[in-house]
């Protein structure tokens, strides 16, 4: 693995609920990293995240593979880091596409890519295909971990065996 040899790690997330966002936040408490929340330009708002409403903010953007919605913020320095966790939850069986948005804006030449998801129900298997493809040039670790209701224990104990 390459990179600056700082060791820094960054949790990036995008949370539409508060459960990601939980587990974002043990995870960065676990693994000693830094927390940044991946912010919509545009909030979601609950009509939006209406999975059961097919013409909803979210059921558009799952039909659409070219939709990027903007985010509001980008992190500082992120050639400080050398592993980034990068956690959603699962919509329709893969990343939201919004944190494709997110990694697509960064060069992660040389940078571990942990993707970690939370689902009620389905897996994250859909996400790897696409979480390569936005960041082809990191070494992105897969199939992306559910994490949804693992511990503090647990998170530290995954977050240290994928650290480089």
């Amino acid at each position: 693995m390459t990179g600056n040899g700082t060791g820094k790690r960054l949790v990036a997330y995008f949370s539409a609920s508060g459960v990601t966002a939980r587990a974002a936040r043990a995870l960065a408490q676990a693994a000693r990293a830094d927390l940044f929340e991946i912010v919509p330009e545009e909030p979601y708002t609950t009509a939006d995240l209406d999975w059961r409403n097919r013409r909803s903010r979210s059921s558009l953007e799952e039909r659409d593979p070219s939709v990027r919605p903007a985010v509001a913020s980008t992190v500082g320095d992120i050639d400080a880091y050398d592993t980034v966790f990068v956690g959603f939850p699962i919509w329709w069986g893969h990343e939201p596409a919004i944190v494709d948005t997110f990694l697509e804006q960064y060069d992660f030449s040389g940078k571990a890519v942990v993707p970690f998801a939370t689902s009620g129900g389905s897996g994250a298997g859909g996400s790897d295909r696409r979480l390569r493809a936005a960041c082809p040039t990191a070494d992105v670790l897969l199939p992306a971990k559910l994490v949804k209701g693992m511990g503090a224990g647990a998170l530290g104990a995954w977050a240290a065996s994928v650290v480089r």
